[in-house]
C-alpha cells in the first residue's frame, strides 16, 4: 500500500512549468491496427512545495491547441463529436495527493475535460533537480496516463463495417515537464 509522500529534493515554494522545454502528447488507436498520435501545444501548471514538504500541483490545457499534423482531423477533435472546445476550451487539472510507489509517485487528482471532472492516478517518475544554468534550480518530471474517452463525455461511435471502430476508447497521455523554480 502506498503511503502519501511528502518531497525533500524540490525546495519549498512554487515552481512553474516550462512549456518550452515540456511537452504532452497523447496516442489512441485508429481503425483498430495503428496509432493517431498528436500534442497539445498550449498548456501552463505548477507545483507548490509546503513548508512541510508536500506537494501540490495544478495544471491547465488549452484543448484547441490540439495538433495530430494533419487541420481537417484537428477541427474535427475541436468539433462537439470530441471535445466540443467552443464550450470547453480547456482541461483542468488540480492535485489531491501524491503517494509512493516503488521508486515513483502515483500522482491523484481531479481532471476536468470537456466539463466533466473525474479522480484520476498518474503515474510520475522525478527526474530531479539541476542547478540550472544560471536562471535558478531546474526540476523533471515524467507521467503518464490511460484514460478512457467515454469516461468524459467523449463518446462517438464511428463503427467499422468489418467490425471495431475507427477511434479506440482508450487514449494514451505522456506528460514530459521541466519546471522552474519561482
Amino acid at each position: 500500500m502506498s503511503d502519501t509522500i511528502t518531497t525533500t529534493e524540490l525546495s519549498a515554494g512554487t515552481w512553474t512549468i516550462d512549456p518550452v522545454h515540456s511537452a504532452i502528447s497523447f496516442s489512441v488507436r485508429h481503425l483498430m491496427v495503428s496509432k493517431v498520435r498528436g500534442t497539445f501545444d498550449t498548456f501552463s501548471g505548477a507545483i507548490t512545495i509546503a513548508e512541510d514538504g508536500t506537494p501540490s500541483v495544478t495544471a491547465e490545457i488549452d484543448v484547441t491547441s490540439i495538433n495530430t499534423n494533419n487541420e481537417q482531423r484537428d477541427g474535427h477533435i475541436k468539433s462537439g463529436d470530441f471535445f466540443d472546445a467552443e464550450k470547453h476550451p480547456t482541461a483542468t487539472f488540480t492535485s489531491k495527493s501524491v503517494a509512493k510507489k516503488g521508486g515513483d509517485y502515483i500522482l491523484t487528482g481531479d481532471f476536468t475535460l470537456k466539463g466533466v471532472t473525474k479522480t484520476v492516478d498518474l503515474d510520475l517518475e522525478f527526474n530531479g533537480v539541476n542547478p540550472g544554468m544560471g536562471q535558478g534550480e531546474v526540476a523533471g518530471f515524467e507521467a503518464s496516463i490511460e484514460l478512457n474517452r467515454k469516461d468524459f463525455g467523449i463518446d462517438i461511435d464511428m463503427p467499422l463495417e468489418t467490425g471495431g471502430t475507427v477511434v479506440g476508447d482508450k487514449i494514451k497521455i505522456v506528460l514530459e515537464i521541466e519546471a522552474n523554480k519561482a
